[in-house]
């Protein structure tokens, strides 16, 4: 039994001829002729063996030649090579030939690209009729034995001219309009030249129409169209996606039929994302390599905390409300000096061994050695923070720094020590 898609085929291509060719104006006799005409024309006995002496004209390729230059399928050498990707399906995670199911290009004389749709017409197991003739399958047998059911010969003619739209050359050609590439192979053995791989740049157009069609459900599908129209209307409905930077490039211009069968069917475009250079945004904070204090942690960003304190210092009083003051200040030093230990450890990413002059309590404190039983590595960190108050504020007010002794460094020291947990 002839499958239900071959049929719809030949009917959609009579309904065509018709509308083509039968006019309004014609006389009741004259109508009957053209449809008789029709019927004539395709008949599987006719139409079969007059598509399988153009399939021929049509060359199957994965990556047609004629996407880099329109004229670049016909040179002096003859016909560029139709080139049909074989490439397997691997967990790879590269998007390429194979890994992208994509429907297979044609291109040649746009006269027989009707023969290209019968053969890509996809049967009921979802595979297309050229798959099946190419296996030899019994629905193969049954769309081409319709043309002659008792001749053997007739189904072999009809397959094999087919079949020529896969036909490989022998020779490999390539078009000097083509994007050319010559690949170093290093020093060839047998000479002192260099050897190299002539490569051909071409576009995988089932991949790019592939996207194109996805690209297009995404914006343009029925519900994408209901949630655009919901928030133009200031109105909740369901998320939907956009795309920034999307252009459109055209190919063959008023002819895409010139191009592919796939540029012709979508029009002759085809979507291109932006391939842009990355944008580096510069960091606000960087990992220390030598120091924290000093590339981190700076006197400069306490400034104000600083002369705070020494506006203190210079008050002849000496009470309670003054001192309370003074660990209030203290404490916020150490607090600027947690809020950048915590950032710079959001960061420990950056962090290389191998660049890295940190000394090991460090390296303990930011996170990126492993912390030791004891806590002595704490002792010299608490130490450092205790320097850093002490020695800021002398390094912030430079002369006009009022001489603080051991008395004040002890205080200071106890402040730091009250966050001994929170600090480690």
């Amino acid at each position: 039994m002839l499958d239900p898609a071959i049929s719809q085929f030949f009917e959609e291509r009579k309904e065509g001829w018709l509308k083509k060719n039968l006019k309004a104006s014609m006389s009741e006799p004259e109508q009957q002729e053209v449809q008789l005409e029709c019927e004539e024309t395709f008949a599987a006995k006719n139409w079969l063996p007059n598509a399988a002496k153009r399939a021929g004209q049509i060359s199957i390729a994965s990556h047609p030649c004629t996407f880099s230059h329109p004229s670049a399928r016909k040179n002096k050498n003859g016909y560029v090579s139709s080139i049909i990707a074989g490439a397997n399906s691997a967990s790879d995670g590269l998007v390429r030939s194979g890994n992208i199911n994509a429907e297979a290009d044609a291109l040649g004389n746009a006269a027989a690209l009707d023969v290209y749709k019968y053969l890509m017409t996809e049967l009921e197991d979802g595979r297309n009729l050229l798959t099946h003739i190419q296996n030899d399958t019994a629905q193969a047998r049954e769309a081409l034995f319709v043309a002659n059911p008792d001749d053997e010969q007739t189904y072999d003619a009809l397959k094999a001219g087919f079949l020529a739209m896969m036909a490989a050359d022998r020779d490999v050609v390539t078009s000097s309009k083509i994007k050319q590439v010559y690949f170093p192979l290093g020093n060839n053995e047998t000479d002192d030249t260099d050897a190299y791989h002539l490569l051909s740049i071409l576009s995988p157009s089932g991949a790019m129409f592939n996207l194109r069609k996805r690209l297009d459900h995404i914006r343009f599908g029925d519900e994408i169209k209901e949630s655009r129209s919901l928030r133009k209307a200031k109105l909740p409905g369901p998320a939907y996606k956009t795309f920034k930077n999307l252009v459109t490039i055209g190919f063959g211009g008023t002819k895409p039929q010139n191009i592919s069968v796939l540029n012709n069917a979508n029009a002759g475009k085809a979507h291109l994302f932006v391939s842009m250079p990355p944008v580096f945004e510069r960091r606000d904070i960087h990992f220390p390599t030598s120091n924290i204090f000093g590339q981190n942690i700076r006197y400069g960003r306490c400034r104000s905390l600083f002369y705070s304190l020494h506006a203190l210092y210079k008050q002849d009083q000496n009470n309670v409300r003054v001192r309370a003051k003074r660990d209030e200040l203290y404490q916020d030093l150490v607090d600027y000096v947690l809020e950048t230990l915590w950032q710079v450890r959001s960061v420990k990413d950056q962090y290389l061994a191998t660049h890295s002059h940190l000394s090991s309590a460090q390296k303990i404190w930011l996170q990126v050695q492993e912390s030791p039983e004891d806590d002595q590595w704490l002792d010299l960190i608490l130490k450092d923070i205790t320097q850093f108050i002490f020695h800021g504020y002398e390094k912030t007010l430079r002369k006009k720094a009022e001489k603080l002794g051991d008395a004040e460094l002890q205080k200071m020291a106890e402040i730091v020590e009250r966050n001994r947990e929170i600090l480690r």
